[in-house]
């Protein structure tokens, strides 16, 4: 999985502690389409977002300082390589909850914020914090309720809309969240 330039830098000032040696990936200017990304399903448009799954890292910025760690999930087109949604899941050291960071493309109608919903349950309002020239930013805390979801489903639906009122929906699959989520709990 690769994680956007500057989100180390912005997670630190959102997210504090998260460790800035990952690796990163600027996505290229345009909207993204309404597209799918499933790993397991057969890609028919090469402008289709691919999902290599949920993965798990742990850093820290020091040796002296604690142990980070994050689940994260992206969606990538796969004929260009951009980036359309990022979820960052980490779980902070010192309260030991879960948060979410969401990075979006450029072009959204900021007001109306983002969605994420698992499965069929209830959608949660995402509203947008920040944006910058690699995309827009959202973070909120996770949810005993919510996580026991994520665990359980099949599918994390990110939507927004563009800057023509369009909804558009990724959906991310979660067959392996469970088990990256225990890696760093």
């Amino acid at each position: 999985m690769k994680i956007i330039a500057g989100l180390a830098v912005l997670a630190s000032v959102m997210l504090p502690g998260l460790a800035p040696p990952l690796q990163a990936q600027a996505p290229k200017k345009g909207a993204a389409p309404a597209v799918q990304a499933a790993p397991a399903a057969p890609q028919a448009d090469s402008n289709t977002p691919s999902s290599p799954g949920w993965i798990a890292r742990c850093a820290s910025a020091s040796r002296d300082a604690p142990l980070e760690c994050a689940v994260e999930e992206t969606a990538v087109l796969t004929k260009t390589g951009q980036l359309v949604v990022l979820v960052n899941i980490r779980v902070a050291s010192d309260t030991r909850q879960p948060v979410a960071l969401v990075q979006l493309p450029l072009g959204l109608n900021l007001p109306v914020g983002a969605k994420l919903q698992v499965d069929d349950g209830k959608p949660v309002d995402l509203q947008i914090q920040t944006c910058e020239n690699r995309g827009c930013y959202a973070n909120l805390p996770i949810a005993p309720d919510m996580l026991a979801a994520l665990r359980s489903g099949k599918q994390l639906k990110v939507s927004f809309q563009n800057l023509g009122k369009e909804t558009i929906t990724i959906p991310m699959p979660l067959t392996d969240f469970a088990a990256a989520y225990d890696k760093i709990k």
